[in-house]
Order: C-alpha cells, then structure tokens, then sequence
C-alpha cells in the first residue's frame, strides 16, 4: 500500500506535466485536460465532498470490491456508467490550472484522511471505502488513465 501511497503523492501529478491538453487518447473520448478534471472529481468523491448515485449493491458490489483489492488493473476501455458519452466542458482554462486543482484535491484527500483516520467514504461502484481502499481505487484509476495516454506502459 505504501508503494501506490507514494505514487499518488509524488509521482502521478509528475507524469500528468507531461501530457498534452489536447492529447488524445489510446481509446476513450476525453483529452488530456477533461481526463485530469475528471480525475479531480474522483479524488473529491475520495474525500467525501462529492456524493455519486450508489451503482452497485449486493453480489455485484461484492465482485467490485474483490476486483479493488486485487492487483488487476482496469481494463481498456471502461465504461463509467456516470459519464455521459460526450465528455465534459472544460472548466479550466489551462492545462495548468487543471493540474493545481488535481494537486489541491489531492491535497485535501491526505489531509481530511490524517485528521479522521477511521473515516470512510461512499464510492458508487465499490461501496463503503477506508483510507486504504480509497488509495487503492485512486491508484487502479491512476493507472488506467497514464496507461490510456501512454505516460506508462
């Protein structure tokens, strides 16, 4: 855990510098920029401050959460039933700002979790998440996304 904890905290934002606005790519619809805001909306939903409709429940919960704490990377191509299939409008005007938003939620997600340690948020795909698990997801969804526009293999 403490590798993924690491990762997140210095190097995701690192590669993100090196991505283009406008860069397309290897599948999906987003450009570089809509896919670090949706990243910023994944990290708030971590913290607890934006609340998504409960996805999956029962049998089906229970398969997202074994997937999580497997070491199986996303596949290709997900689908994220909350998104639209055109994405987002940007809300940054720069790639850069866009980047300092992602840091400061960042930012905000370390510090909520060190003051409420046995704190918990709700994920709409895997339910009920610790500090752990949240790191985790962010870290799957991290590398997802680096590999989607290959800044990882």
């Amino acid at each position: 855990m403490q590798d993924k904890l690491n990762f997140l905290k210095n190097d995701f934002i690192f590669l993100l510098k090196h991505l283009a606005p406008d860069a397309r790519g290897k599948w999906g619809v987003m450009n570089g920029q809509q896919m670090v805001e949706h990243f910023s909306h994944a990290v708030r939903n971590a913290t607890g401050k934006l609340k998504l409709p409960i996805v999956n429940e029962g049998e089906k919960l229970q398969q997202y959460r074994t997937f999580l704490m497997s070491e199986a990377p996303f596949p290709e191509n997900t689908k994220n039933s909350l998104l639209k299939e055109t994405p987002e409008p940007l809300k940054h005007p720069t790639m850069q700002n866009a980047i300092e938003e992602l840091q400061q939620e960042f930012n905000n997600f370390f510090q909520d979790f060190e003051k409420e340690p046995d704190k918990t948020t709700m994920n709409p795909f895997f339910g009920e998440l610790t500090f752990e698990q949240n790191i985790r997801l962010l870290y799957k969804h991290a590398q997802h996304h680096l590999k989607q526009f290959g800044l990882v293999k």
